[in-house]
């Protein structure tokens, strides 16, 4: 039988946060009663984050986990929403568990949503983060609004899906790492979806997973292929 909720969350080297991070989230989904599952989704870690998440699966009848073998942010993400079964499906960082989004997302969905952002960009939005990674940001929503024509402010971070209205989209995505979800939200606004935006509150708990240097060409590269692929209506 489909459940109401999965909540998918990505695990690349978490060895530390892991578990209070799945606890906590289990925690505030059993309070609210509702009928949920959560997937971590491993992948490439060094330390001991995959038999963390494997001990959580076994230890929580509502946790499963699954261990992919490179890291890809996106890939995870994806392998996640693939191994679910929830009607809506909301992503969560292992840094920033937000049980109140999970309110919002189902919220939204209710009212007629397909997909739901959670933006530190957004009105009423607040970024904790330094400077530099408040301007990457900044840099990178601005050459999708203009460069793509994206609507919303935001696209990596929280978010919420209606199954039924993306689940197609999922497949259709060709790229992983730091341009899945961007690719995904892109699609989903060029095929009529329903996209709204929420403010989310976001601080850093923990150094970055990849450093800016790195993160930087290496998006701008996936940004020239995504919109090769993609082009610009």
């Amino acid at each position: 039988m489909r459940q109401v909720l999965s909540v998918v969350m990505p695990a690349h080297n978490e060895q530390t946060y892991l578990e209070p991070a799945v606890k906590s989230l289990v925690a505030g989904l059993e309070e609210r009663g509702l009928d949920y599952e959560v997937v971590v989704a491993e992948n490439g870690s060094r330390d001991s984050t995959a038999a963390s998440a494997a001990a959580l699966a076994a230890a929580h009848p509502r946790v499963a986990a699954l261990s992919l073998p490179a890291a890809d942010y996106g890939g995870a993400l994806r392998a996640g929403f693939r191994a679910s079964r929830g009607e809506v499906v909301v992503n969560l960082d292992v840094d920033l568990v937000d049980v109140g989004f999970v309110d919002r997302v189902l919220a939204e969905v209710q009212a007629g949503a397909d997909v739901v952002v959670g933006s530190k960009r957004a009105e009423g939005a607040v970024d904790s983060r330094g400077v530099g990674r408040r301007l990457v940001t900044a840099v990178f929503s601005g050459v999708l609004r203009h460069g793509f024509g994206l609507t919303v402010s935001d696209t990596h971070g929280l978010k919420g899906f209606r199954r039924s209205a993306v689940a197609g989209l999922v497949e259709e995505c060709r790229f992983g790492r730091d341009i899945f979800d961007t690719e995904l939200v892109l699609r989903a606004e060029r095929a009529g979806l329903k996209v709204v935006e929420i403010p989310v509150e976001v601080c850093e708990t923990r150094p970055p997973r990849t450093p800016i240097a790195r993160r930087i060409p290496r998006t701008v590269l996936g940004l020239v292929r995504l919109r090769l692929a993609l082009g610009r209506r």
